[in-house]
């Protein structure tokens, strides 16, 4: 059976961002391990379950699979996860991964593994992009650098933080996803003017964030030459 391996944020998970991958990938057999830094359960990024965005009906769906599915609630570490023991790993959005996937050395182990294994892909979410700027090959080179991708726009960014690059509960930013990706030689196009964006580059596919999840999941699929559900 193919499989996966989810890395989720302890700090706040955009709900569409890990659901849709998640459910998108269940319904296609894939077998799906959820795993955060530590091993405590994610916590959902609760502007991700705003109706007014997302709709009522979503919102109730989304907050049932966070608060039932048995993967979210007994996720295991990433230390212990090996990229090679996965036919995928998948890192979803929100802001919470800047304070603590994007930051884990043992993330950027897995993400390195996955795009340099033959046999393994990437996809990597929104905010989750961020990881990029911090992942180095075994070379000691940016895994980014010369490489096409998409994530969480600059221009989106200045419409969420104030003058401070505070966010909504007061934390600051650490850092804009775009800025650091492109300052580790990453070739950035989020597809501004179009609804959404999925880059793929070899075996590392990106997303530049809500609203671009579920075709991203589909792309991550053909990508492991699975048919997409119907």
């Amino acid at each position: 059976m193919t499989n996966a391996l989810f890395v989720v944020s302890e700090e706040g998970y955009w709900a569409e961002e890990c659901i849709e991958p998640l459910t998108t990938l269940d319904e296609a057999g894939v077998d799906v391990t959820v795993a955060t830094p530590t091993g405590e359960p994610p916590v959902v990024d609760e502007v991700s379950l705003d109706p007014d965005d997302v709709g009522e009906e979503q919102v109730e769906r989304y907050r049932e699979i966070d608060e039932t599915d048995e993967r979210l609630n007994d996720p295991v570490p990433v230390a212990g996860e090996d990229a090679a023991d996965y036919d995928a790993v998948v890192f979803p959005g929100g802001h919470g991964t800047e304070w603590d996937v994007n930051q884990d050395s043992d993330a950027r182990r897995l993400l390195r593994d996955a795009v340099a294994d033959e046999d393994g892909v990437a996809l990597v979410v929104c905010h989750a992009v961020g990881l990029l700027a911090f992942t180095r090959e075994e070379s000691g080179e940016f895994l980014v650098a010369g490489r096409d991708v998409t994530g969480f726009p600059n221009a989106w960014e200045a419409d969420i933080v104030d003058e401070y690059d505070r966010l909504h509960d007061g934390r600051k930013l650490p850092y804009w996803v775009e800025d650091e990706v492109v300052a580790a030689g990453g070739n950035w196009d989020a597809e501004l003017d179009s609804e959404t964006s999925v880059t793929v580059d070899g075996d590392l596919v990106t997303a530049r964030g809500p609203g671009s999840s579920s075709e991203a999941a589909r792309t991550l699929l053909e990508a492991l030459s699975i048919e997409t559900p119907a």
